[in-house]
């Protein structure tokens, strides 16, 4: 009698092979192919189950919702990128870079939830009990109603999780707790799933909402199977500089609210603050207008935000001029240099050219062009661009403005805070601009003969 032959499977992908592989062949994923004890050529089929009670399918109108809707976690930046708070038996996944206050944040949102009569339970893989109250005391975060364990357990979580019967379940992380149910070390793809996968079963049956942290990997990316992130209702990044106390959390994946919504904190010496109107962070703070400076409205989600671009240009006596960017794109900082020089007339390859952002902020979006092309225009002219001044747009090879999207979100922005000169796609060329841009910042003579005397 011929021997069955076995078959393994790829958990991420479900990729078969008659032999073992360390590294699956389909997606590239290391430790997901598994033996599926799976004999060939025999076929499996399921029976049919009987549906009874609240399982039987009824018309969607027939549904009641009025137990599902969003209740406000007291911190109205991360009610913002929610959709208005955490909904009832959802499951949240909020990820980042190591250090930047994720457990802070959801230390904050656990107090914030037991000053309001909820229980709460914080389960904590990574630090001990003696160690998350120390951080409790250091934020304000004591509050009777929140309970702290310390597990890497997924049964002994559950056991908690029953003895305490909590309003909201806080877990950190969902890469540390390990299921006996499931082979390997805590962090592996098999591991993460089925923790994940009975976490969620249990805030679906029990209508219990669940807050997951999770890691990250080199490149940015979750750690895990993706699976984790097709799994919960809603994935969070939060996002920050180590060298600067902002910090921002965007929804990458929301079933109940927007995905374009970014919340603004600042970390503090008391632990994690909000920043409700973040429109002062990233200008300077000086009273005269200084040469190679620019402001532009940039969006954050559905935010606008004024920065301030700034820029330097000196003569070079190298043979290869420097270009220096801090919170641009260096290709994009590259182009627009061409343009200046071939469209405004801007003699620039003799040059070293340094472009900066103000307060560590980044500028990914094409409407950032302009304000960075007026900022190194004013550099080399030196010849300052007025406060009031506030330029939007995206230059292209030809040196033209084109029109950028919310560009009325922008503009209204921009005349709240104070900037009742707008630079736009209403200039038509790089070098209007550059004109319109040198002629606000000339002073006046008499204006300047009062401050003298």
């Amino acid at each position: 009698m011929a021997k069955p032959l076995s078959t393994f499977r790829c958990t991420e992908c479900g990729w078969t092979t008659p032999k073992w592989a360390g590294r699956c062949g389909e997606c590239q994923q290391w430790g997901t192919v598994l033996d599926a004890a799976e004999k060939a050529g025999i076929g499996r089929s399921v029976k049919p189950t009987t549906v009874t009670g609240d399982g039987i399918a009824r018309p969607i109108t027939h549904v009641d919702t009025t137990s599902v809707a969003h209740w406000p976690t007291g911190i109205n930046e991360f009610d913002r990128v929610l959709g208005g708070g955490i909904v009832p038996g959802s499951v949240i996944l909020l990820s980042g870079e190591p250090g930047v206050g994720k457990s802070t944040l959801l230390l904050e949102v656990a107090s914030k939830a037991a000053a309001a009569k909820s229980r709460v339970l914080y389960v904590s893989a990574e630090e001990s009990v003696s160690q998350v109250r120390l951080r409790a005391e250091r934020t304000g975060a004591l509050q009777p109603e929140l309970y702290i364990a310390a597990e890497t357990d997924l049964a002994t979580i559950l056991g908690q999780i029953d003895a305490v019967k909590p309003d909201l379940v806080i877990v950190d992380s969902v890469q540390t707790v390990a299921s006996s149910l499931s082979d390997g070390l805590a962090g592996m793809p098999s591991q993460v799933r089925e923790v994940a996968s009975t976490l969620i079963r249990v805030a679906k049956d029990r209508n219990l909402p669940i807050l997951l942290v999770g890691h990250v990997t080199k490149d940015g990316s979750i750690a895990g199977p993706r699976l984790l992130e097709h799994l919960v209702d809603v994935v969070c990044q939060f996002e920050g500089d180590r060298q600067t106390a902002l910090r921002f959390v965007r929804a990458l994946k929301n079933r109940f609210g927007p995905t374009d919504e970014v919340g603004c904190f600042e970390m503090t010496g008391d632990g994690i603050a909000e920043v409700p109107d973040p429109s002062g962070l990233f200008l300077s703070r000086g009273t005269d207008p200084v040469s190679g400076t620019c402001v532009t409205v940039a969006l954050e989600g559905r935010r606008a935000m004024p920065v301030e671009v700034q820029a330097l240009v000196v003569a070079s006596q190298a043979p290869n001029p420097r270009r220096v960017t801090n919170g641009v794109d260096p290709s994009r900082v590259a182009m627009l240099l061409a343009v200046l020089e071939k469209r405004a007339g801007l003699q620039l390859g003799g040059m070293d050219v340094y472009v900066s952002t103000v307060g560590g902020i980044r500028l990914t979006e094409p409407a950032a062009d302009l304000a960075i092309a007026l900022a190194i225009a004013s550099a080399v002219r030196d010849r300052p661009i007025a406060h009031t001044v506030a330029a939007f747009g995206e230059i292209s090879l030809a040196g033209e403005i084109r029109a950028v999207s919310a560009a009325t979100q922008r503009a209204g922005e921009g005349v709240r805070l104070g900037f009742t000169t707008r630079i736009d796609v209403a200039s038509g060329s790089i070098a209007t601009a550059v004109s319109q841009a040198l002629a606000t910042g000339v002073p006046d003579r008499e204006a300047e003969l009062d401050r003298a005397f």
